[in-house]
């Protein structure tokens, strides 16, 4: 893999997305991608405003591109429109992410139990390279890469169940969850447990042990976003959720 470069174009800034020759791509699409990746890098932080003269004069674009990329993001819930501040990138309150880690379990745990009689030595195979790539990518501290090998690794499990439509959805929910579990995993060394739980689940799948396997996966996604949740209490000063609210005595 080449080293990181600073971004100097739209062109630069695509380089290491892991995506499509830049030549299949359509303008819009690089400009796409380009936000997409600084907002889950964090580069944009949650309540950035996204000013468009500004981001289209540094990627070198007009501000067609640019404009159609933050609807785009705005439909994936990474940026939001305010009547008087235009687009920000977005914020999850302590419940939204909550209630997201939550459904995350539930659709994942049962994802899997559908997943692993399908399975093939293929799909084994298949998940442990990606499993190894991402466990490669957690000691390098190429925090870069974390969230979308940690979203491969889990895709690659779910795949055998031919659930394409709740896939997608699933896809999104990662996608919310994401600038803010490689925030969590960068700032708390949290890099040993998801490598230990990961493992954990992927030899339960390749024993076929559909009830083990898809209670490590609920209680995988879980704890992490109780984690989460308790990181992020600390580091935006929040009180903890159990005592908002109450009257002091």
């Amino acid at each position: 893999m080449s080293p990181k470069r600073p971004v100097k174009s739209i062109v630069a800034a695509t380089e290491d997305l892991r995506v499509l020759p830049l030549r299949r791509q359509t303008l819009a699409g690089m400009t796409l991608d380009s936000l997409r990746d600084r907002i889950l890098r964090g580069r944009f932080p949650e309540g950035e405003p996204l000013r468009q003269d500004a981001i289209a004069e540094e990627l070198g674009v007009s501000r067609i591109p640019v404009r159609e990329a933050l609807r785009q993001l705005e439909s994936e819930g990474l940026v939001t429109f305010h009547p008087h501040r235009g687009a920000v990138v977005s914020t999850l309150s302590l419940e939204e992410i909550t209630e997201l880690f939550e459904l995350r379990a539930e659709i994942e745990s049962d994802l899997l139990r559908r997943a692993i009689p399908r399975m093939t030595t293929a799909d084994d195979a298949s998940s442990r390279d990606i499993l190894e790539a991402y466990e490669s990518a957690l000691e390098s501290g190429e925090v870069s890469l974390w969230g979308e090998l940690n979203w491969q690794f889990h895709s690659s499990l779910y795949a055998p169940s031919k659930r394409q439509y709740t896939l997608n959805i699933l896809s999104k929910l990662h996608q919310h969850a994401d600038r803010y579990l490689r925030m969590q995993l960068a700032l708390t060394h949290g890099e040993s447990r998801a490598r230990t739980e990961h493992r954990a689940i992927a030899l339960a799948t390749r024993k076929r042990d559909v009830r083990k396997a898809s209670q490590l996966m609920r209680d995988h996604i879980l704890d992490a976003g109780k984690t989460l949740v308790t990181f992020l209490e600390e580091h935006r000063g929040e009180p903890p959720r159990r005592t908002r609210g109450k009257v002091a005595r």
